[in-house]
């Protein structure tokens, strides 16, 4: 069974993947012409590349039936999927990989305090204690201060990227 260490590599490495979509579908919303056309093809993509994946492991078919029985809230993962990649190839130009990300990072972390203090979503109970809310803090801090980074930094690296309205100029 693997470590508590090597799940936290794997999801390290899981993170690590973040700027990199976010920067892509940047990209990719640029030259389609409009974020949610990358929004659109990004999961699209995804869908193409799990069902190989799927069919190798011999994953069987669900009992939809089941999920139909689950709470509401089941189905929120796809939506919040959908508000994270727009919002990411809409905000991670203007604010730049780090700010994005951190700010990102410092918001699923109230999320995650709150989901675990009032054991949401079947999670198991776990109190907001000093010591997580010192991590959160420390979250905080690491938003401070990249931001006010970005703010000092040269203005000419940055772009004048506006994904709504290809071909405008400033």
């Amino acid at each position: 069974m693997p470590s508590s260490f090597s799940f936290l590599i794997a999801a390290l490495l899981a993170g690590a993947a973040v700027p990199f979509q976010a920067g892509a579908n940047a990209m990719l919303g640029r030259l389609l012409g409009h974020p949610l056309w990358a929004t659109l093809v990004s999961l699209g993509v995804s869908v193409v590349l799990i069902v190989p994946v799927m069919i190798a492991f011999r994953v069987p078919v669900p009992t939809v039936g089941m999920a139909l029985k689950g709470p509401w809230w089941i189905w929120i993962g796809g939506a919040a999927g959908v508000v994270y990649i727009t919002a990411a190839l809409l905000l991670a130009p203007r604010l730049g990989a780090a700010s994005f990300i951190v700010a990102v990072i410092a918001g699923q972390m109230v999320a995650s305090l709150v989901i675990d203090h009032f054991a949401l979503m079947s999670f198991a109970h776990r109190p907001v204690n000093i010591a997580r809310f010192a991590g959160f803090a420390l979250i905080i801090g690491g938003l401070v201060v990249t931001q006010w980074a970005s703010a000092i930094a040269p203005r000419a690296a940055q772009s004048d990227f506006n994904p709504v309205q290809k071909g405008d100029s400033k």
